[in-house]
């Protein structure tokens, strides 16, 4: 009877270590790329929004200090907006990159192709 009871306490503790494995599995590749995606989106969104805000900031302190309101708070909103732009489509360009390489290794390598780069 003791080593009945060995094994249905095996069993048992096998179903506690598969349940527990299975909780603490990685997510789905799909789901990984949508949160990649998404955060890819918020983080160019957030660059946009903090080179307008910088130079909203920088124009309004100089027509402040100068005594001109509007002529460096409209100059300098364009050019943190430029500015955001800019990183904007440097952040894209590394993504665009990273997707590449990613793909890259998916894709099956044909023998002639490798032939014509050596």
């Amino acid at each position: 009877m003791g080593d009945r009871d060995h094994k249905a306490a095996l069993s048992e503790l096998e179903k506690k270590i598969a349940a527990a494995k299975a909780a603490n599995a990685p997510a789905k590749k799909h789901q990984e790329e949508h949160y990649s995606q998404a955060q890819t989106g918020w983080r160019m969104v957030s660059e946009l929004v903090a080179g307008l805000l910088i130079g909203f900031g920088m124009g309004y302190g100089l027509d402040y200090l100068l005594g001109t309101l509007p002529i460096f708070l409209v100059l300098m909103t364009l050019l943190g907006f430029a500015g955001g732009v800019k990183t904007m489509i440097i952040t894209a360009r590394e993504f665009n990159v990273e997707d590449a390489n990613a793909t890259k290794g998916d894709m099956p390598v044909d023998k002639a192709d490798e032939d014509e780069r050596t």
